[in-house]
């Protein structure tokens, strides 16, 4: 996933397809299209978005058939494409086709995926095809107690990783999904959540990827060193002595191969799971409930399990232990190396002066 100053928000698009259905909701045209011109705003980005999804080409003449539309009204809709980060080939006498195809995901295959008991406490779904940031929309009101709220988004215009940085990747080339659940108290170890997230979805890679990963402290998801993905997590106190949380996952699935060693400013650059696999991973769909499920169960129960769960198999996966590493302090850098973490998740460094910190 990429690095890059934040860009101006843009309206929200979301899948339509039984989206009521699934708790989705759909904006509805503000009003009625003015004729003679109505053919050119019927096709919409989004339809023309999934006609190239298989990565065939596609002539003009057979889009805008296929749409009832001009050949030019498809040409201006092709031309939207890369600003998603995509790469469309347009061959005159032949066609357009994306230079890849996209797995795009839907309501309906991530809900049949989905754990029934999970599936029965979902408040709300919404799967956008663009969105300023998950995290963000899911902040703006927590769920009922006992249920979750999920968001996907296939493109985030202002995605943030820690500490505010920048975070985006190609449409439909990741997984941008966030979790909102409301905790009727304030849970043990709330700062050590991120690290049990971290665990949830290390735990979801090697079921159904069969991928182990390494877990870098806080919040990075690594595999051979390079940053395989992240996670966000935001904490609120509620005014009834409760909490809300939304815990954020970026995971690089397929992106395309050319963009891996500008994705990141690690020594050895990202990774994605195609290459970490060397074959296809599986369908993002697949990956995208697992983690749901995942993260369904590990929100219900941290109030009576706390970080003591995935204390250990924290541990065994950490990433920086024994590596040498800078802490930014007000007084200026402090250089270390890495002894693991305390009991509550905190990262504890030793000095080169030999001091312990924490």
């Amino acid at each position: 996933m990429r690095n890059r100053g934040p860009p101006d928000l843009r309206t929200p698009r979301q899948h339509t397809t039984n989206a009521r259905r699934h708790g989705v909701a759909v904006r509805e045209p503000r009003g009625a299209l003015a004729a003679p011109r109505p053919v050119e705003a019927r096709v919409s980005v989004e339809r023309l978005l999934h006609a190239l999804a298989d990565g065939r080409t596609h002539s003009g003449e057979e889009l805008a058939r296929a749409f009832g539309v001009t050949r030019a009204a498809i040409w201006k809709q092709v031309d939207k494409l890369a600003d998603w980060g995509l790469d469309v080939e347009a061959a005159p006498g032949t066609g357009y086709r994306l230079s890849r195809g996209l797995d795009l995901l839907d309501a309906d295959t991530l809900s049949a995926a989905l754990e029934p008991s999970v599936a029965a406490r979902i408040a709300k779904l919404e799967i956008f095809t663009e969105l300023d940031s998950t995290n963000r929309r899911l902040l703006a009101a927590p769920p009922p107690l006992g249920k979750l709220d999920v968001c996907i988004a296939e493109f985030q215009t202002a995605g943030r990783g820690r500490r505010g940085r920048p975070w985006s990747a190609p449409l439909g080339s990741g997984i941008c999904l966030s979790v909102g659940w409301q905790f009727a108290g304030m849970p043990a170890e709330p700062a050590a959540l991120t690290l049990a997230v971290g665990v949830a979805v290390r735990r979801v890679l090697a079921r159904v990827a069969g991928l182990t990963i390494a877990l870098k402290w806080p919040n990075d998801l690594v595999f051979d060193a390079r940053k395989l993905g992240g996670i966000l997590l935001e904490l609120t106190a509620e005014g009834h002595g409760g909490a809300h949380v939304v815990a954020g996952v970026g995971l690089n699935v397929a992106l395309p191969a050319a963009l891996l060693s500008s994705l990141s400013d690690w020594p050895r650059g990202a990774i994605d799971l195609t290459t970490a696999l060397g074959r296809s991973p599986p369908p993002r769909a697949v990956l995208a409930a697992a983690l749901v499920n995942e993260l369904a169960e590990l929100l219900a129960d941290y109030p009576k399990q706390g970080f003591a769960a995935y204390r250990t198999e924290w541990r065994s996966a950490d990433f920086l232990r024994g590596r040498a590493v800078r802490l930014d302090e007000p007084a200026g850098r402090v250089l270390g190396t890495a002894l693991g973490i305390d009991g509550d998740g905190a990262l504890l460094v030793e000095t080169e002066a030999g001091e312990r910190r924490r």
